[in-house]
């Protein structure tokens, strides 16, 4: 029998277990796991990942999240600022070509509209709109806070990909579409906010006045929340050409009239239907929770 050496003290060798003993034992891996074994951790690693993949992926999102949130609120403070430096007169969410946007009595917010054709310099030149909007010299030479950053929409301009400007409007019962409810039937019942005092008197903490729209649905720079079925006839809620965001884990941030922003979850799959070619312009969502929320945080009956 051979010895083995140990810092020059012999140690006996140990005899190995009959052949038949050998064959019993499990076989192990190189790591010192049996199959079994490593079939169970592998099993319990799957179980892991299933449970906590998801909140890795929100926690990846929530920076952007944060992001969005400040931009709502820096482009709400230059709303404010605006209105307090021109007599108490809120901005129009949208214009037409006999409003001006250099004219304070008659603003809109900003001009354009954003589709996805690189001949629009609305879509990718900040210096198109942005740069000309009466809330600018309010914003800090920040144009990006006119949009998400989580919007991905862009546009090919001479070869080059040129990320759209904004993807965030505005309440259209902030000051309407020209000061006015744009003829729609299901507004003509609600109140149209001109003055920021008609704001003070409501629920200015409960009024949004910016919301980031999804990339497939924002056009002109006001947001529409059709009123039908306010408060008490859901079977009548629908959507009405402009859908909000909900790249946040179907979420989507607002701004409201007292400076405060905030993400808001959506309850309804409805409300977040699969990007597609293009969404339908009109939508019927009967009883959805989601509407009734809009409904409640855009304006009151008259």
């Amino acid at each position: 029998m051979q010895n083995i050496m140990l810092k020059g003290v012999p140690v006996p060798d140990i005899k190995q277990p009959p052949a038949t003993a050998r064959r019993a034992r499990p076989r192990r891996t190189a790591m010192g796991f049996t199959r079994i074994e490593l079939a169970t951790v592998l099993a319990m690693l799957a179980l892991l990942s299933a449970a906590f993949l998801p909140a890795l992926a929100r926690s990846g999102t929530q920076p952007r999240t944060f992001q969005c949130l400040n931009n709502l609120r820096q482009l709400t403070l230059a709303w404010r600022e605006y209105t307090e430096d021109n007599q108490d007169k809120l901005l129009y969410a949208s214009g037409n070509e006999n409003t001006p946007t250099h004219n304070p009595l008659v603003a809109t917010w900003v001009d354009g509209a954003m589709d996805n054709n690189p001949g629009n310099h609305s879509n990718w030149d900040p210096a198109f709109d942005i740069f000309r909007s009466p809330m600018w010299p309010y914003c800090t030479n920040a144009y990006d806070i006119f949009r998400c950053p989580s919007d991905p929409s862009y546009v090919l301009v001479n070869r080059v990909a040129r990320p759209r400007v904004r993807s965030i409007s505005m309440n259209v019962y902030l000051g309407g579409f020209a000061g006015t409810d744009g003829g729609w039937g299901w507004a003509t019942q609600f109140r149209l906010f001109l003055k920021a005092t008609d704001l003070t008197a409501l629920r200015p903490a409960k009024t949004f006045v910016f919301v980031e729209m999804r990339p497939d649905s924002i056009n002109w720079p006001d947001f529409q929340t059709e009123m039908s079925g306010y408060p008490d006839q859901p079977a009548l809620y629908k959507f009405n050409t402009d859908y909000p965001n909900m790249l946040h884990d179907l979420a989507c941030n607002f701004s409201f009239a007292d400076g405060h922003a905030e993400t808001h979850h959506w309850l309804d799959p409805r409300t977040v239907p699969a990007f597609g070619p293009q969404l339908p312009l009109s939508l019927a969502v009967p009883g959805d929770p989601d509407i009734a929320w809009l409904q409640d945080h855009a304006t009151r009956p008259k």
